[in-house]
């Protein structure tokens, strides 16, 4: 794990939790930091005025994304871009895992706000990094794409037991690691931490805001399959204790997962 290079916290970041811890955060003295940053203004218009977050009114200004969305979804949004920057530029192609990333933290703000389990900005900040491990390990290891390849094809192991076996380490921990060292909330490291070992589904001994986190990744990997027309042997191992967990029956699960996908394809 020594040998994995875990990018700092960004300065942009660093200013930005600063304003947050404030007793009374400023959306002017937020709009101001990420304004300094003209690309970063951009995405995060663009991600506002998405319909995942289903804005009545189109922001036209970063303030008035701020205003509209709120001040912890806003963050959460910046954090998730502020991530790709530090990662980018690396000699692996990741558009496709960006892609990926960003669908699972859609389906996790869409799937939270359906059964209010999970604060929206909480559930978007744990999709974005449930998976940042991921890029962390394909630029430290040459053969990490094979193993990858081999977990999402293993129907019996736990995907993190392939990774361990071969670098004593897994893309769960790597992430953890990150989000800590990014000031990232406590249940969003945990949960990155846990999110393929879906036996913590039925342990209360595990804080139930992680577990619920857990469970709706487990959607939205689903979810993000049956877009694409595959299936998930994720969902063969989790599947039942994630609908268990979230008190979902199969009907209301299947519905739900229309919705999401309904929404996916307005989206595009």
């Amino acid at each position: 794990m020594r040998s994995i290079r875990i990018p700092p916290r960004p300065s942009l970041l660093v200013d930005l939790q600063r304003e947050l811890a404030r007793d009374d955060p400023s959306p002017r003295n937020i709009a101001r930091i990420i304004g300094n940053d003209v690309g970063m203004s951009g995405a995060l218009l663009k991600l506002a005025n998405s319909p995942f977050f289903g804005a009545a009114r189109k922001a036209k200004s970063v303030e008035q994304a701020i205003n509209f969305l709120g001040i912890n979804q806003c963050a959460a949004l910046l954090t998730g871009l502020l991530a790709r920057q530090a990662i980018d530029g690396n000699e692996a192609d990741l558009n496709a895992f960006w892609e990926v990333s960003a669908r699972r933290a859609q389906a996790l703000v869409f799937t939270s706000r359906k059964l209010r389990i999970a604060p929206p900005d909480i559930a978007h900040t744990f999709g974005l990094f449930c998976d940042i491990g991921v890029p962390l390990l394909m630029n430290r290891f040459a053969d990490y794409a094979d193993t990858y390849e081999q977990a999402c094809n293993d129907a019996g192991q736990l995907f993190t037991t392939i990774e361990d076996q071969r670098y004593s380490t897994n893309h769960a921990a790597i992430g953890c690691l990150l989000a800590r060292n990014w000031g990232l909330s406590p249940d969003v490291s945990w949960a990155i931490l846990l999110h393929h070992d879906y036996r913590v589904l039925d342990d209360p001994s595990t804080d139930d805001a992680i577990r619920s986190l857990v469970a709706l990744s487990v959607l939205a990997e689903k979810g993000i399959q049956r877009l694409h027309g595959r299936s998930s042997y994720e969902w063969e191992k989790g599947g039942d204790a994630a609908c268990r967990h979230l008190g979902l029956t199969e009907d209301e699960t299947e519905d739900l997962l229309e919705e999401l996908n309904e929404t996916f394809h307005t989206e595009r």
